[in-house]
């Protein structure tokens, strides 16, 4: 089927070989309270994806239980975004409000079991009577109302006789469960508000807990796949439909890791605010992390799943690296995408020995793409370059043109630098340049030598285009609000000059400006007389040297000469050693394919991380080390100055393989390697850092959690399986977190069971 087998997967799998059920149906059930995300990118993939490679059926369903927050905007948004990414829902677009008439009659049937009750507490007292993650909770006197009145006050409250707060419906379950969720959860509040659906039939509206299980069954779901923030709320999701005694086939619910990536923020609340504020021009702007932002700055639906799939399924929270998925779009990209000139800050350049004009042949793609097309250059006397390619006074390696030195036209000829033509306030206006006629690309028989060619445009048919330069919307890893905000996340140039085939030819949407980024043209404010194209990405990653070395960003930016990128700016094919590499790493040695790019392309890197594979066989571990955190001390140092050595770092991997140390400790260590050297063993030892794996350590923890909680230990031995998770998290908070959960796993269920 062409995945890999996640434990999503083999769960799905299980499930058809056992017989469980005859066919998958998975559901993406967002709330349409504001545009998708990435991370919802991420649900769709799944939820669609498994249901595609199961030959099952995937539903779209909006969770439309909360009235004041949704908007018919955000489900078209919503089935936008699915469609996309490329994938189709079954039998038209469901809602939860359809089910509205259903879930009452479930919720009458709780109430006449004695399972459900009319509170009338208000939201303040509910609160205080929950209790707390140490103490148990109080039940509500109104609990004791006999269900002829309880039935009485929810047809009341279906038929709008309160005012909100005034009542809930809440189910009756148990006070002091370890799991606070399950302490009496609300099933249904008063809302007097139009809902975009159902109008003003209904005032009272089912919590998620009591509607989403309930819709995945009448809806036969098999498989309720959601995020880790919902394991919790596993419990309530099984109460219901189990005390319901609703016959099989019944769902059940799964629990992945959400999203989470650096320099961005995932919260609907947080998103809408920067949109109520006017911080962004709104949930389509291209600097969004949602998907109708990705779709607007020219990301293609490609890239959001392969990074999607790089990503992973795990069930461990994690935070990825921005610079992943913009390795994604670069990558899917940069085999696809035509090679034009665009001159951003123009300088204009009079041939002076020039006369009359030519059209220049020139491939949209480089030798090494698997694809053909080319378009006509204008060439005349007078051209426009780029204004940071000349320079009356270089730094050591610049290569580009000044009063001593030549440099080439791409595709076309070489010029030298006669005269530097100045305003009264001394700024350059104009270059006046001489061209060498024996010069052209591709025919060069002028003996002249130069390193480096440089772009530029015929002055009177390039055209006028607005550039739009996208950045990162926050400038810190992890933002908290607007306060985090990059103030440099878009800059408009309005005069650029771009070679006309680009907008009378339009050979496609995206394009490669040559040495400055991939581009997109604007879906919704281009047209042919005024054209706008939003940048997608950079060439490469810059926020690295950025963070590094700040003040350097001030100075004038040098071409870098090194194997990854050519003079021109694209980046360069591998050379056959680095292929090598890649092809070993991804292949032998299974790094996924960042890691391994990274690895390949840089020597410092690959040989560290060879040497420290031959003293530890953990491939994957040790790449991750080096790639991230190595990586990071070396960029501005040779590998003879670190203070740690390849050694060193496969000794800390071989702690976290030997379950020694987490890998969050394993960090800490790292940190304190990299300012004085020192062996990570004597650095766990001298800080007591090491885990306790040794049972005869961790049983007289277990005992006295047992000994202190004899009612759960009771409930437990009757069938509550889930206090399992109860014992576990108490022993782990008694060791201060470095007990080794799969030990303390081990131990506590031989305790539960003696």
């Amino acid at each position: 089927m062409g995945k890999s087998k996640d434990f999503l997967r083999r769960i799905v799998e299980e499930d058809l070989r056992s017989g469980k059920y005859k066919e998958v149906v998975t559901r993406f059930p967002p709330e349409p309270n504001g545009f998708p995300h990435i991370g919802h990118a991420k649900s769709i993939s799944i939820n669609f994806g498994i249901a595609k490679d199961y030959n099952g059926r995937c539903h779209l369903r909006m969770d439309d239980t909360n009235p004041t927050t949704e908007d018919t905007r955000y489900v078209e948004a919503l089935k936008d975004a699915v469609k996309w990414l490329g994938f189709e829902w079954d039998n038209g677009v469901r809602h939860t409000s359809d089910y509205f008439p259903k879930l009452y009659e479930y919720a009458v049937e709780l109430i006449k079991m004695g399972k459900a009750y009319v509170d009338s507490l208000d939201e303040e007292e509910i609160r205080e009577y929950r209790g707390t993650v140490t103490s148990p909770g109080k039940r509500s006197k109104y609990a004791q109302r006999s269900v002829e009145e309880n039935l009485d006050l929810f047809e009341r409250m279906k038929n709008g006789e309160f005012e909100e707060g005034e009542h809930v419906l809440r189910a009756k379950i148990d006070m002091s469960s370890p799991n606070m969720k399950m302490r009496d959860p609300l099933l249904y509040r008063i809302r007097h508000t139009h809902h975009y659906r159902a109008g003003n039939e209904w005032a009272i509206y089912p919590m998620y807990d009591f509607g989403h299980c309930l819709s995945d069954y009448i809806e036969g779901v098999t498989h309720s796949i959601c995020t880790l923030e919902f394991e919790n709320n596993r419990d309530i999701y099984d109460w219901v439909i189990d005390t319901l005694g609703l016959p099989p086939p019944r769902p059940y619910q799964h629990e992945f890791a959400r999203l989470n990536i650096t320099y961005t923020v995932m919260s609907k609340r947080k998103l809408l605010e920067l949109v109520e504020k006017k911080v962004v021009s709104g949930w389509d702007d291209p600097r969004m992390p949602t998907i109708a932002g990705y779709k607007r700055r020219g990301y293609t639906p490609e890239s959001i799943l392969n990074f999607c799939d790089q990503v992973g399924i795990a069930k461990a929270n994690s935070v990825v690296d921005v610079s992943q998925l913009e390795f994604c779009i670069r990558d899917d990209l940069n085999p696809k995408v035509p090679r034009v000139m665009c001159v951003m800050d123009p300088l204009k350049v009079t041939i002076e020995n020039y006369e009359g004009s030519e059209e220049i042949d020139a491939s949209y793609y480089p030798h090494d793409v698997p694809k053909e097309g080319s378009r006509k250059l204008p060439f005349s006397k007078e051209i426009y370059i780029n204004r940071e390619d000349f320079t009356e006074n270089p730094p050591k390696g610049y290569f580009r043109l000044t009063p001593d030195q030549p440099v080439r036209l791409k595709y076309a000829y070489i010029i030298t630098c006669k005269e530097v033509v100045k305003d009264e306030n001394g700024n350059i206006v104009e270059i006046r340049a001489e061209y060498h006629p024996d010069s052209k690309s591709g025919s060069d028989t002028s003996g002249i030598k130069v390193k480096s060619a440089i772009q530029w445009v015929e002055a009177h048919s390039a055209k006028k285009v607005e550039v739009r330069l996208y950045d990162r919307l926050y400038n810190v890893e992890a933002p908290e609000g607007i306060e985090d905000i990059n103030p440099d996340s878009l800059k408009v140039i309005e005069n650029a000059l771009i070679e006309p085939a680009v907008i009378v030819e339009r050979p496609d949407e995206r394009f490669q400006f040559e040495r400055e980024g991939y581009f997109y043209a604007d879906p919704i404010d281009y047209t042919d007389e005024a054209p706008v194209f939003n940048k997608i990405v950079s060439l490469k990653d810059s926020w690295a040297k950025k963070k590094k070395a700040p003040e350097k960003q001030q100075k004038e930016q040098k071409p870098r000469r090194n194997k990854k990128v050519q003079v021109d700016g694209e980046v360069a094919p591998m050379s056959a050693e680095e292929q090598a590499l890649f092809d070993r790493y991804t292949g032998e040695l299974k790094l996924n394919s960042e890691v391994a790019n990274t690895l390949a392309r840089d020597a410092k890197l690959s040989h560290f991380y060879e040497e420290a594979l031959q003293v530890q066989n953990s491939p994957v571990n040790i790449a991750n080390l080096v790639a991230n955190e190595v990586a990071r001390e070396l960029k501005s140092k040779e590998i003879s100055e670190l203070k740690f050595t390849p050694d060193q770092v496969a000794e800390l991997v071989k702690m976290i393989d030997d379950e020694i140390i987490s890998t969050k400790i394993a960090k800490q260590v790292f940190e304190e390697m990299v300012k004085n050297g020192e062996d990570p063993t004597q650095i766990v030892e001298s800080k007591g850092l090491k885990q306790i794996s040794d049972p005869a350590e961790i049983l007289p923890i277990i005992d006295e959690v047992i000994a202190k909680n004899p009612d759960n230990v009771k409930k437990y031995k009757e069938g509550n399986n889930k206090l399992f998770g109860f014992f576990v998290g108490q022993v782990l908070k008694a060791t201060g977190g470095k007990a080794n959960p799969k030990v303390v796993n081990e131990l506590v269920e031989k305790q539960l069971q003696s």
